[in-house]
């Protein structure tokens, strides 16, 4: 009689006992590779016990996001789009002016859009941090250092 292997599922408190928080440099890194590593650290998939339905993902702390790179003609032709709500709102900014202005925001933008769209991903986008130099004010989560 073979022995039946259990998958184990986290619960929303055992997830939060085990979070950690790392420390990512963006210098020279290309967009959306950094943000896809970004977005599995943050929603647990880098986890043996990651459970998709429970928040069980660690922290991330970004530095030195005004030095991330795109390739291609994505720096001359890269539009970031947004609507104020009044008629005829549509907002267009192209990539250099936004990384001049908001390098974190171009950040933000790409992970967000390499979680789900859910409340959940709300919860997991919560725990990104990012910073346009290289200085934070997080010393006291104990970052860990991870070169990608």
């Amino acid at each position: 009689m073979r022995q039946k292997n259990k998958t184990t599922l986290l619960t929303k408190e055992e997830a939060t006992q085990q979070r950690r928080w790392f420390l990512l440099d963006a210098t020279g890194k290309t967009l959306g590779r950094f943000a896809s590593e970004v977005a599995q650290i943050l929603r647990g998939r880098h986890k043996t016990s990651f459970t998709p339905h429970v928040d069980c993902g660690d922290g991330v702390i970004v530095i030195n996001a005004n030095k991330i790179k795109v390739t291609g003609a994505k720096e001359a032709q890269k539009i970031y789009r947004y609507h104020t709500g009044a008629m005829s709102g549509l907002r267009e900014v192209p990539y250099r002016v936004m990384k001049a202005r908001k390098p974190e925001y171009i950040i933000r933008h790409a992970v967000s859009g390499m979680l789900p769209q859910s409340r959940l991903a709300g919860q997991q986008l919560k725990k990104l941090r990012i910073f346009a130099e290289d200085k934070h004010d997080l010393q006291a989560q104990n970052p860990i250092v991870v070169n990608i």
